[in-house]
């Protein structure tokens, strides 16, 4: 079944478009410093297998089996609505743009495998055996810069054009922030609450650059120049270093130290603890809407979550605030440009009817981010409600 659908979306995709570019001269560059120090339980140099990443990764969440998939993996304690490639910030390297997460683990999943969604058990990763700098596509237009995850069944080769991969991904896959922020060296704050996705995906345009040098896949995404352009920022380039330890990205002087080694297939070797989806749907239900980091009390965690909601609102207000202020600009450019009284009239109507179509937008947006505010917090009480009566408690109800 998986390789079904594989094949079905290689074969719509090469009838978008020509060969891949080669990109064996070009120039390069650019990165922050990366997390802690290499983590493996593994000899250097060793050729590391499934085995290795089902070992490496249990202790950070739970393996699910879930069909066409097969064995996937579900990250633990990631906090309330947490999303892929949304905890850590990105770099310009050899490779192009490259993510440096945050997290212990995130050397591995956001750089081998595909991510997928759930409705039952939330985000999963799909095991990879390549190395990439950061499996997304991008968006991006005068304000906003997004990117989303590449779904399970999609496998990159040279030879096929990918420019226009992105026009079908799931609204809720991508990640948008405001363009001054890209270059944040933390950019969990300043991602939007995806309410906003529909309508920022319909104003901005893919921005896909992808091309293998070699054998080696790299994603320039909106590329150095729109970036430095958008953002006001010199974007410093950084060169990548092949290391033979496994384990988080590591900076020195201008050069990033990376494991990026192929992973060995094996389809014989599984997890040595994984849940059927049923179980799976039973335990993983909450981390859809919040897992803390650790187990706090009620009082601290319903902080937590009502403290991300305040700030998903404040974003969301404050994003609304940037569209409708460009569109003000944007048709005081227009009038200046313009003589004819007539033209200016026509302009100012267009300019009406855009701006009652965005504020109505807008309305849609603030609405449903108060619907699941209401229901995510509903269930948050319910939980710690679970978690803390008693089976005597239970039967007197």
């Amino acid at each position: 079944m998986k390789k079904a659908l594989s094949s079905v979306i290689l074969i719509l995709l090469m009838a978008l478009g020509v060969a891949v570019r080669d990109a064996s001269a070009e120039e390069g560059l650019m990165a922050k410093p990366g997390g802690p120090s290499a983590v493996g339980r593994q000899d250097p140099g060793a050729d590391l297998d499934m085995d290795y990443c089902y070992n490496y990764l249990a202790p950070y969440g739970t393996w699910v089996n879930l069909d066409p998939w097969g064995y996937v993996w579900c990250p633990r304690n990631m906090g309330y609505r947490w999303r892929p490639y949304s905890d850590g910030h990105w770099i310009w390297t050899d490779d192009g743009w490259t993510w440096i997460s945050d997290l212990e683990w995130g050397w591995m999943p956001f750089h081998y495998g595909r991510w997928g969604w759930n409705d039952d058990i939330g985000w999963f990763w799909v095991p990879g055996t390549t190395w990439g700098p950061a499996w997304v596509c991008w968006r991006s237009n005068d304000l906003y810069m997004g990117w989303a995850p590449f779904p399970p069944g999609l496998e990159f080769r040279a030879g096929l054009n990918f420019a226009m991969f992105g026009m079908d991904i799931p609204g809720r896959f991508w990640i948008f922030i405001g363009c001054s922020h890209f270059m944040d060296g933390e950019i969990y704050d300043s991602v939007l609450p995806f309410e906003r996705n529909e309508m920022i995906i319909g104003a901005t345009a893919l921005r896909n650059d992808f091309r293998f040098r070699g054998n080696r896949f790299v994603n320039q995404g909106m590329g150095i120049d729109a970036v430095r352009l958008a953002t006001g920022h010199e974007v410093k380039r950084y060169s990548l270093q092949d290391v033979r330890q496994p384990g988080p990205m590591r900076m020195s002087g201008n050069t990033i130290q990376v494991y990026r080694s192929a992973l060995k297939a094996n389809a014989v070797i599984q997890p040595k603890a994984a849940l059927d989806k049923t179980r799976a749907q039973q335990e993983l239900a909450t981390a859809k809407i919040f897992e803390p980091r650790t187990i706090p009390p009620k009082s601290e965690t319903e902080s937590a979550v009502l403290q991300r909601q305040s700030l998903e609102r404040r974003l969301l207000t404050d994003s609304q605030a940037k569209d409708i202020k460009a569109l003000s600009q944007n048709r005081l450019a227009d009038r200046k440009n313009t003589q004819v009284t007539a033209d200016k009239t026509k302009l100012q109507n267009d300019y009406q009817a855009k701006i009652s179509q965005v504020t109505q937008r807008h309305q849609v947006e603030k609405q449903q981010l108060t619907t699941r505010h209401t229901a995510d917090a509903a269930q948050v009480k319910q939980v710690f409600k679970a978690r803390t009566t008693t089976p005597v408690e239970k039967k007197k109800k």
